[in-house]
This record gives C-alpha cells, sequence and structure tokens, in this order.
C-alpha cells in the first residue's frame, strides 16, 4: 500500500480506483510503464452496479485476475429472468460460447477492492484518500494534476497521460471541461435496498438478475449476493417519482406501494426482511461530447452512463480501462501516433456506447405497452439520436440491415425491427437474444479496425494499423 505522497511526475496518471481506474492501471503497470493512481476514497467502499456481464470473463483473463474474483465466492450468475410486459422468459448465458458461460454477482466493495489490489500487485502506485482536484492544460494538452489528501497535504504531478476514471464525479466532463449532456430518455431515478431471507425464482437460472416491470411507472431489479441478501431497486422516471413521493410521503412509501404493484416480487419477499435503509440515485443517463483529447482519456462513468436495465456499467468501465491502456501503450511505443491512438479510442469506446444505447432504448420500444407512461418516456428523442453515427455503429453488425445510410429518417425504427428477430436458437422474446455481451466485440479483426486501426493483444496489450 502506496500511503506516502505522491510523486512529482509519472507516465500516467490515473484518477479513480474503480473497475474502469484500475483495469486501465494493471494493464499499463504490467508493461512497465509507471502509473499513479489517486482515489479519494478509503477502500472497501460501497457502489451500485452489482451485476455483471459475462462479456467481464475475457477481461478478466486479460488482466491475469479471473483467479482471484473466482475464489472470493460471488455468486456465480447464469442468466437473467424477466417478468416484464405480460410475458416471462429465462436467458441462459450457455448459448453464448464455452468461454462466457456466466459471469458474477457482486457486493461491489468487495469486488472494486480486490481489481484495486491486483492493480496495486502488478506495480500501480495506488494512494488512497487523495483526491485530484484540477488539471493543467498546457498548450492545449492535459500535462500536471494538482491534488490533495485527507492529512491536509497537497501537490502537484505532472504526467504524459491522464486516464480520467472518476466516476460521476467527473473531475474533466463535469467540473472542468463541462462536456457532459444528459439524455432526454432515461432520466430515471433509482432506489434500492437490501432484504435478506427472499426466497427464489423456480423458473430462473442459477443465479440469475430478475427483472420486474410495473404497469405504467418502471421496473424492479432482483439480484441474489453472496453475502445472502437480495438488492430489489426500483427504477422510474424522475416525474412519476416526484409525483408518488409528493402523493404517498415519501421514498419508502413509493418503494412499498410499487412493490405492491408487481405480484410476483412480493411473493419473493414475503418472508424477507429489508436490512438496510433505501438509497437513490437520479439523473445517470449521460454521456461526454468527447471521450478523450490531447494527453487524456475518460474512461468509465466519467464518460457516460446508461441506463442500469441491461447491467452495462461494469462492463463500460473495465472495456475503456483497456482500450484507454492500449491506446496510451501504444503511442507511448510510437507504434501508432498519439492523434491516431486517440481516434482510435474515441472511436471504439464510442461505438461501444452507442450500440448499447441503442439496445436499451430497443428494450424499452419493444415492450413499450399502449398505456405504460414510462416505457414511452424512454424513448430516444431527436435530440438523443442526432449525435448518433448509427451506419457506423451497426451496418456491419445487425443482421439484415442495410444501407442504413440511404435511410437516416427512421434509422431507429429500422433498427429496433431488426433488433426484434431472434438470432438462431434464442427464443423470440425480449431482444430476440441481442444480448449486450454480443454487441460489443473487441475491435481485434481488422474488419473491425476503428480510425483505421485494431486492437492487439499479443506479444503485449496495443494498437496496430488495419494494413500491417
Amino acid at each position: 500500500m502506496h500511503d506516502e505522497r505522491p510523486g512529482t511526475e509519472t507516465d500516467v496518471l490515473v484518477v479513480g480506483g474503480g473497475p474502469a481506474g484500475a483495469t486501465a492501471s494493471a494493464l499499463l503497470a504490467r508493461q512497465g510503464y509507471d502509473v499513479t493512481l489517486l482515489e479519494r476514497s478509503r477502500f472497501p467502499r460501497y457502489h451500485i452496479g452489482e451485476s455483471l456481464l459475462p462479456s467481464l470473463l475475457p477481461l478478466l483473463d486479460l488482466l491475469g485476475a479471473r483467479e482471484v474474483i473466482e475464489r472470493h465466492g460471488f455468486v456465480r450468475k447464469t442468466g437473467a429472468y424477466y417478468d416484464w410486459g405480460g410475458q416471462e422468459w429465462a436467458l441462459r448465458f450457455g448459448g453464448l460460447g464455452r468461454s462466457t458461460e456466466y459471469s458474477f454477482q457482486v457486493v461491489r466493495s468487495e469486488f472494486d477492492q480486490a481489481l484495486l489490489d491486483h492493480a496495486r500487485a502488478q506495480g500501480a502506485r495506488v494512494h488512497e484518500e487523495v483526491t485530484a482536484r484540477t488539471v493543467d492544460f498546457r498548450d492545449g494538452r492535459a500535462s500536471a494534476a494538482a491534488w490533495t489528501s485527507t492529512d491536509g497535504t497537497g501537490g502537484v504531478i505532472a504526467f504524459r497521460h491522464l486516464v480520467d476514471a472518476s466516476g460521476r464525479a467527473g473531475l474533466l466532463s463535469a467540473r472542468q471541461l463541462r462536456s457532459r449532456r444528459f439524455h432526454d430518455a432515461f432520466r430515471n431515478v433509482a432506489t434500492w435496498g437490501y432484504w435478506h431471507g427472499a426466497a427464489r425464482i423456480g423458473a430462473a437460472p442459477d443465479g440469475a438478475i430478475c427483472l420486474f416491470s410495473l404497469p405504467d411507472d418502471g421496473w424492479f431489479w432482483a439480484i441474489p449476493l453472496h453475502d445472502g441478501t437480495l438488492s430489489v431497486g426500483l427504477v422510474t422516471d424522475k416525474e412519476s417519482f416526484t409525483a408518488a413521493r409528493q402523493t404517498l410521503g415519501g421514498t419508502e412509501a413509493v418503494y412499498a406501494d410499487r412493490l405492491r404493484q408487481c405480484p410476483a416480487l412480493a411473493r419473493l419477499l414475503a418472508g424477507a426482511d429489508l436490512v438496510t435503509p433505501l438509497r437513490v440515485e437520479s439523473d445517470y443517463s449521460y454521456a461526454a461530447d468527447r471521450f478523450c483529447g490531447p494527453g487524456w482519456f475518460l474512461a468509465g462513468d466519467a464518460a457516460c452512463f446508461l441506463d442500469p436495465l441491461l447491467s452495462t456499467g461494469v462492463h463500460l468501465a473495465m472495456y475503456s480501462g483497456l482500450l484507454a491502456a492500449a491506446s496510451i501503450a501504444a503511442a507511448q511505443r510510437q507504434d501508432v501516433t498519439e492523434a491516431e491512438a486517440t481516434a482510435f479510442y474515441q472511436g471504439a469506446y464510442r461505438h461501444a456506447y452507442e450500440r448499447l444505447l441503442i439496445l436499451v432504448g430497443a428494450f424499452y420500444d419493444i415492450h413499450q405497452g399502449r398505456d405504460a407512461h414510462f416505457r414511452r418516456a424512454q424513448t430516444l428523442s431527436h435530440r438523443d439520436q442526432r449525435p448518433l453515427r448509427l451506419d457506423e455503429s451497426f451496418l456491419h453488425i445487425v443482421t439484415g440491415v442495410e444501407d442504413l445510410h440511404d435511410a437516416q429518417d427512421d434509422t431507429v425504427a429500422r433498427l429496433f425491427a431488426a433488433l426484434r428477430e431472434p438470432i438462431a436458437g434464442h427464443r423470440k422474446v425480449g431482444l430476440g437474444g441481442h444480448g449486450a455481451s454480443l454487441m460489443t466485440p473487441w475491435p481485434t479483426a481488422p474488419d473491425q479496425a476503428v480510425a483505421g486501426l485494431r486492437l492487439v493483444l499479443e506479444p503485449h496489450l496495443g494498437l496496430q494499423r488495419q494494413a500491417d
């Protein structure tokens, strides 16, 4: 543990010790770069985002951290169960390929601690309870950061590259550059707590996340955790939540009322006890205008965050940590120019985010329902759609959708229609088998190149020009 003062210079400064920062730090430190990580909290610290996607398994393998997570005892998640809009179905991960047959339901304080400890073990200099305050730009390039510690000390650290993984706090995007834009859709409120003694749904896959829609204004998640509790969260739009809280007399009353409107979940909790206070978060769907620039990369929630429906938060965090590490390493070795590396990062991360944005929007659209105000409120507005390069993001990954650039007026509708059609071997429900893991392939093949570059994993992590 590095509790001494941070140094005055480093190759890479990482701000934030969550999954994005820990991933980038571990991957760069194990390649021999001098990495300094500043984390404002003392781990372990509480965090929401407990249901992980199978797409994280290859990332954990690349980090060399899979065995650590396997040994910890987290609930093994083999699928998902939906009780949604009058339909019930189970999604089992076994059909996705042998390496991605499961994922984990995690207590995030323990999962994040394990990843941060792994980054430390790879050689990253980790400083907890140290907050990065401001970033200094010299000639338009990020070059140094001022920091303060809880012991009252402070200083400035110079760097060649910055990975801003500061989460919702958004050191650059929310505070300094002010480049964060909230979506018109997915402006929701989540309210959740932890129950002990809950029953389980027999039809659900082992360790599955269970999702339950409400008739008009939202949905519930139910996530089994290895400490014996069930995380149960209500997601609803801001307008409905505010009105219901005023009418019913508070957050607890809204939560209880909506549980009564969800008989299947209420039955699971009939013999259970709510053992924690309720927590509330709001306005958590946004994206920065740019994800990188000269000397800096935004990773994880510092760059963007989506509706929690498809559990994409930790996936985007760790995936962006991988992309940032590869981009920095390639630029440092001069395998590619820094301009090429940032163009790759911007394109690859933006494409992953846009794919998942459309996937979430499609799910709500498919299950909109004539009288469901909540599902209507999750419709992507024209303002949301304008910045999306839909032809680039989807032309080659959604089967049967052709010439999107010739149909700009109804591109989203055509994509949603295509996503309704099932992938071979999947039931025609939900998204027809178009899971989040299938929609975010790593750009490692020549035909998946972004900005003329592709991701390479061997003999070392980096980028390679498409023609090489």
